[in-house]
């Protein structure tokens, strides 16, 4: 006898979310035009806790091997357990401009972060989101229990986005599915 149906109003960069191009650039590709297949792939945990405010390249390097075999990089840096109080919006753990560079050069489909931003929450620039974007690589935000993940070798990483006509960002659904790969 009748029916619920809830009405939604948000940001498109909301909760757990993905940035495509258009977030930076204008005319940049928006996520409607990305395959779905391109929010599918083989990814493995990049264990940076404890690696400080800054994330080098010469750390990233001892990664090559599974970065050439690797569809997206996900990097636990702890900072997610701050979720949810003032802490997270801070100093939180990112990537250098030369390390993101670096991760850049590979050909992965995006990277994940569980933290706010690939860039410092100073830094007005976005230097690396236009490093990873310029690429067209897709950045998945606010991720959360990579620590489970760290050290499991290779998973399933499956981010969907809302299909949202000329979408600059998303929130996702982020899953990983654990077996053999």
């Amino acid at each position: 006898d009748g029916f619920k149906e809830k009405r939604l109003s948000m940001y498109s960069h909301t909760g757990t979310h993905m940035d495509a191009p258009a977030h930076l650039f204008e005319g940049g590709k928006t996520l409607d035009r990305y395959h779905v297949g391109h929010f599918f792939g083989k990814a493995f945990v990049v264990d940076a806790a404890g690696q400080g405010s800054k994330i080098g390249r010469e750390f990233l390097e001892q990664f090559e091997k599974q970065l050439n075999q690797a569809d997206y990089a996900l990097f636990h840096t702890g900072w997610s357990i701050y979720w949810g109080r003032e802490e997270y919006y801070g100093n939180f753990p990112c990537l250098e401009n030369e390390a993101a560079s670096y991760l850049a050069s590979f050909g992965l489909k995006g990277v994940g972060f569980d933290n706010i931003s690939a860039d410092p929450i100073d830094d007005a620039s976005l230097a690396n989101h236009r490093i990873f974007l310029g690429k067209e690589m897709v950045i998945v935000e606010n991720l959360k229990n990579l620590e489970s993940l760290a050290g499991q070798g290779f998973f399933w990483f499956s981010a969907m986005p809302l299909r949202t006509v000329e979408a600059d960002g998303s929130p996702v659904r982020a899953s990983a599915i654990l077996g053999n790969i």
